[in-house]
């Protein structure tokens, strides 16, 4: 599978954005899409991730109530709606595949797509 991550920009804080990750290839419904981030100078952090079945969603304390993960079958992509955003929200945004459909370890996830910058201003 080959995703593509799109949809990041410049916010202000609590403002809204909705990132895209567009699959392409083989999607086995056990896979699951995660979104990581990576602040400069940072190493990269797990944000959330869901199967393509729905069965399963895990999100980052860091990010609960406050960013979403949804899929649209039909489309093969899955969104990540983040709202409230912070300055420390911002980073470089992936999106990555987990054949294995769970875990949150970036050692778990393949298939990475670029990242979309995300930033927040105060």
């Amino acid at each position: 599978v080959q995703l593509q991550a799109s949809g990041g920009g410049t916010v202000q804080a609590g403002g809204s954005l909705r990132l895209s990750c567009s699959a392409s290839g083989r999607i086995f419904r056990g896979y699951a899409v995660g979104w990581f981030r990576q602040a400069p100078g940072m190493g990269r952090e797990f944000v959330a991730s869901r199967t393509w079945s729905g069965s399963s969603t895990v999100y980052a304390d860091s990010v609960k109530g406050r960013f979403a993960i949804s899929r649209d079958n039909a489309k093969n992509t899955m969104y990540l709606q983040m709202n409230e955003l912070k300055p420390e929200d911002t980073a470089v945004y992936y999106c990555a595949s987990n054949p294995a459909g769970r875990g949150v370890s970036e050692n778990d996830f393949d298939s990475w797509g670029q990242g979309t910058q995300v930033t927040v201003s105060s």
